[in-house]
């Protein structure tokens, strides 16, 4: 069977999980059988249903925080007067 966007390529086909797949190297095209596609979702739906969920993480508790007490390191630094600009002495 050829490839039915190239035209001139034949389909090289592939079999995957008892499913023919059929792809051209030309287009890269991937076209499955009447049939293929409902049992690939088929499939999926199954490995979605035996997969378990994974354990809930136990909880660690949370360090406790403190905030800084007034009168603190944190007082002592000041930032530094910015000179004001030009423009701000004139509409000041």
């Amino acid at each position: 069977m050829y490839c039915p966007v190239c035209k001139d390529k034949e389909l090289v086909m592939s079999e995957r999980q008892s499913i023919e797949i059929d792809y051209c190297p030309g287009c890269r095209g991937v076209w499955l059988d009447r049939g293929e596609l409902d049992k690939i979702i088929q499939q999926s739906t199954q490995e979605l249903a035996s997969a378990q969920a994974p354990a809930p993480r136990q909880q660690q508790p949370r360090p406790e925080y403190h905030a800084p007490q007034q009168g603190s390191h944190y007082n002592d630094y000041r930032r530094p007067k910015k000179k004001e600009s030009f423009w701000q002495e004139l509409f000041d």
